[in-house]
């Protein structure tokens, strides 16, 4: 009789320490739950928010990664000694020696922009990065330094010389830009090619696998002067644009410098300088620097 009532016993102690451990877990999690509900509602970092670094943290790396194109000359490519070069590129050296460290180059393509800077993989793009709404709400930019309109790239043999002449034809775009949210938006009758990178969708426009290339006026006037066959025949399709650079939400230290580097700048006509050194090669007098370049008065 006291055996069985001792392996009752046994049994009742069982469920009673099961039971408090159960209860144990409700309560851990309960509070877990209500300490992550407390710090979203303080505002403080969670795992969802965004990574950047800091000013502070970019100087005392000595190391500051900047997206840049490395196919879209004159603004950003790699030259034939493998270096950076063009517009943007001067831009993001000039950048890095204000702030007292290297620059760190990292390519990028259209489409990647926003994820490159939203990750932390750059700490600022400055892939010719037009400002638009859509993109202002994933990323914070900094004031512009360039104005851009889209423009058309067609054969001098088959011109496309008017926006109503790009009905019933192949377009060609780069994913991920301003070109291809247009056309899409203003002309979703039409047949569009996308490709990744600047060089595909040239090679596709010089084998005729469309009729026009649709990009930044400042891109169609600079490839098809240097491509013996091909006119920029439209030159400001859409409403004018700016390009900015581009940092992650929230990373107002890294903006607030960029913008006050721009007045320094302004002042000393830096982006008018730039010109001069990457474009006026390419442009020659078919564009004066007031088209592109935005002044100290206009800011």
């Amino acid at each position: 009789m006291l055996s069985a009532l001792s392996r009752r016993d046994s049994r009742i102690s069982v469920f009673i320490i099961a039971l408090l451990s159960v209860l144990s877990l409700l309560l851990l999690s309960a509070c877990s739950s209500s300490s992550s509900e407390s710090t979203a509602a303080s505002g403080e970092a969670t795992d969802s928010a965004a990574t950047f670094r800091t000013l502070d943290e970019i100087k005392e790396s000595g190391v500051i990664k900047i997206g840049v194109f490395s196919d879209k000359a004159p603004f950003g490519s790699v030259d034939a000694n493998g270096e950076y070069a063009g517009y943007d590129i001067e831009y993001a050296h000039r950048i890095a020696q204000d702030l007292g460290v290297e620059v760190e180059f990292v390519p990028v393509e259209a489409a990647a922009r926003v994820e490159f800077v939203d990750t932390g993989k750059v700490d600022l793009i400055l892939a010719n990065f037009t400002v638009t709404e859509e993109r202002a709400q994933k990323v914070d930019f900094a004031n512009p330094y360039l104005k851009v309109s889209l423009g058309v790239v067609s054969p001098d043999n088959a011109p496309i010389n008017a926006e109503a002449d790009l009905e019933g034809n192949t377009v060609l775009v780069v994913k991920g830009t301003t070109a291809e949210a247009y056309l899409e938006q203003e002309h979703p009758e039409l047949e569009l090619q996308k490709y990744e990178q600047y060089t595909e969708v040239t090679n596709a426009l010089i084998d005729g696998r469309g009729a026009a290339w649709v990009t930044d006026n400042t891109e169609a006037l600079a490839w098809a002067a240097q491509t013996e066959g091909f006119s920029a025949t439209i030159t400001s399709l859409g409403n004018p644009d700016t390009i900015a650079a581009a940092v992650a939400k929230g990373n107002t230290t890294l903006l607030d410098w960029l913008n006050e580097q721009l007045v320094t700048l302004d002042a000393e006509k830096f982006f008018f300088d730039d010109f001069e050194k990457t474009l006026r090669p390419v442009y020659g007098d078919d564009i004066a620097p007031e088209e592109l370049v935005f002044s100290a008065e206009e800011r």
